[in-house]
């Protein structure tokens, strides 16, 4: 078969069946996928090549399992990144992170507390060479040189889950021209709010695995007397006492 018979060839989508143009398709291990099968995939997974079709499927019904999930979720705080927003169940130890008002409809991935490694902070910085123009016309540079900068916020949120392992964000809506302008210092002011409270969820997730490992001591109830090992929730096995309230 030669290049062009191959590039006509017909071909399906390996998950739905939908028959496939020239384009909007997208290839993966073994074949390809339909523009519809793909839109369903988490945004922030990129594998696409080294997946087969049992692996799309696999992923898909993770995603109708989210969809699902995300019926109980109730956000208690909420963090910005520019357009984008962290919201957090504190109460159910899950975040989401979306950009959009119906977020329930867009199904963003739940993510455990337990699940996310860090969160690392860029402010990247772009430098472009000011030129002045010689009598003769032609360019060159100014002695010193000099610049025009701008720059750029961004948050690499890295999280332990099968179907990806970071989470980029840029915090600011457009380039900054200044530094030290209000937006400069409002896109800061974002991503160290948002990096701190990550680094915050990690640390005291780790604290609660460790404690909860830790072996139990017996104390004497202040309210009964008894020898107890208090429970989950720090009371007296016996009397339901809160012990070291």
């Amino acid at each position: 078969m030669g290049f062009f018979d191959k590039m006509f060839e017909k071909k399906e989508c390996a998950i739905c069946g939908t028959e496939l143009g020239l384009l909007g398709k997208t290839k993966i291990n073994e074949g390809y996928l339909c523009k519809e099968c793909a839109g369903k995939l988490s945004p922030y997974f990129h594998g696409y090549r080294s997946s087969t079709a049992d692996d799309i499927r696999e992923q898909l019904a993770y995603r109708e399992a989210n969809a699902e999930r995300l019926a109980s979720f109730n956000p208690t705080r909420t963090l910005s990144a520019g357009r984008t927003n962290i919201m957090v169940d504190e109460d159910a130890g899950l975040l989401i992170i979306t950009s959009q008002s119906r977020w329930r409809d867009a199904n963003p991935d739940i993510i455990e507390f337990s699940q996310v490694l860090g969160c690392d902070m860029d402010i990247d910085e772009h430098r472009t060479e000011i030129y002045r123009e010689t009598e003769d016309g032609e360019r060159e540079s100014y002695n010193p040189p000099r610049y025009d900068l701008d720059y750029d916020f961004n948050l690499t949120i890295h999280v332990n889950t099968p179907y990806f392992t970071e989470i980029n964000l840029r915090v600011n809506d457009s380039t900054i021209d200044q530094r030290g302008s209000i937006e400069y210092r409002e896109a800061k002011r974002q991503a160290t709010e948002v990096r701190d409270a990550l680094v915050q969820l990690r640390q005291e997730t780790r604290d609660s695995v460790v404690a909860a490992k830790a072996p139990k001591t017996a104390v004497t109830c202040p309210f009964c007397g008894a020898t107890t090992i208090p429970d989950a929730s720090g009371r007296c096995e016996y009397c339901g006492g809160a012990i070291g309230a």
